[in-house]
């Protein structure tokens, strides 16, 4: 019989090297940042982000139409900055690959027709100063848009240069296969919410799905909406989680988030946890993640934690 300990100090292993998103040509990071908060007049100041998540190794830039709302600014005001950034520095855009989404409205609140993803993608183009979304992305499904009329648009789109490889955004597996099966082009990934505080994909079929079809997977809100960086855990389950993530940290002499980054890149389906701070020293303190190696026995932990009862 085989030594219950050697599972114990099996480290999980994920390489912090680029790779395919998917089963596309795109290259990308291992870790991604995003702009949800991206925000202000300082365009040098936001440059200075934007340089820091490069540093820190991320080539992959997360951004929406809609960033803008949650931070009391005009809707699109997170890519307009960027393209300001972009206008001041245009040699940055050739060191990242560029993921965006539409298809939010506020007040409709979901559009996915030709002519409202059209529009809205000429519109992202002209408001970040470049020529093409590396990776465009459905942000929420629009469930009155038959998924055989969202592919013909977004192959169009494709063709016209004004997008590259093309995802989803908070898609069920479900309507993830539904679009897959009417394009004729490959799905390149998957944008959901996923942290050890929201576990759902783990159940739920979607990274089930990205490991039967290798499909990329992005995770949102890996913090937890901030909940398991410096914010107050509001539930007890969340605050179990953050002791679980502690007692990780404290071993591998890494912070809280940094551990929970690592936690989430441990999947198999190697999921990509989209940073959000915006606070350079942070997006730096983040990439330590690529070398936290945990085993089994803690990355179960942590699980039992955030379902709040043992394992069967």
């Amino acid at each position: 019989m085989p030594d219950p300990a050697c599972a114990a100090v099996t480290a999980i292993t994920f390489s912090s090297a680029e790779r395919a998103l998917g089963k596309t040509r795109l290259r990308v990071s291992p870790m991604a940042w995003g702009m949800w908060r991206f925000a202000g007049d300082d365009v040098a100041a936001a440059q200075g982000r934007v340089e820091a998540a490069l540093a820190a190794g991320f080539t992959l830039l997360d951004t929406a139409d809609v960033y803008g709302l949650d931070n009391g600014e005009p809707f699109g005001a997170a890519e307009a900055l960027l393209g300001r950034v972009l206008k001041a520095s245009p040699s940055l855009r050739g060191r990242f690959v560029l993921a965006g989404k539409a298809g939010i409205w506020p007040g409709t609140p979901y559009d996915s027709s030709e002519a409202y993803l059209t529009a809205a993608v000429e519109a992202s183009l002209k408001r970040m100063n470049v020529e093409r979304i590396d990776l465009f992305q459905i942000h929420r499904p629009d469930v009155l848009t038959h998924p055989a009329d969202l592919a013909r648009t977004l192959e169009k789109l494709q063709s016209a240069g004004k997008i590259g490889e093309v995802g989803v955004s908070n898609f069920t597996p479900a309507q993830t296969s539904a679009l897959a099966a009417h394009l004729h082009l490959p799905l390149a990934s998957t944008q959901v919410e996923y942290s050890p505080a929201a576990i759902g994909p783990l159940t739920d079929g979607t990274l089930d799905q990205a490991l039967e079809t290798g499909l990329g997977v992005l995770a949102w809100s890996p913090l937890a909406g901030g909940r398991l960086g410096s914010g107050a855990e509001i539930t007890p389950r969340t605050a179990a989680v953050a002791h679980a993530l502690d007692q990780l940290a404290e071993r591998h002499e890494v912070s809280r988030p940094v551990m929970a980054y690592a936690w989430i890149m441990a999947h198999p389906s190697r999921p990509i946890p989209i940073v959000g701070t915006q606070e350079p020293a942070r997006i730096a303190e983040a990439a330590k993640a690529l070398s936290v190696r945990m085993t089994r026995q803690e990355w179960y932990a942590v699980l039992v934690a955030a379902r709040g009862e043992p394992l069967p």
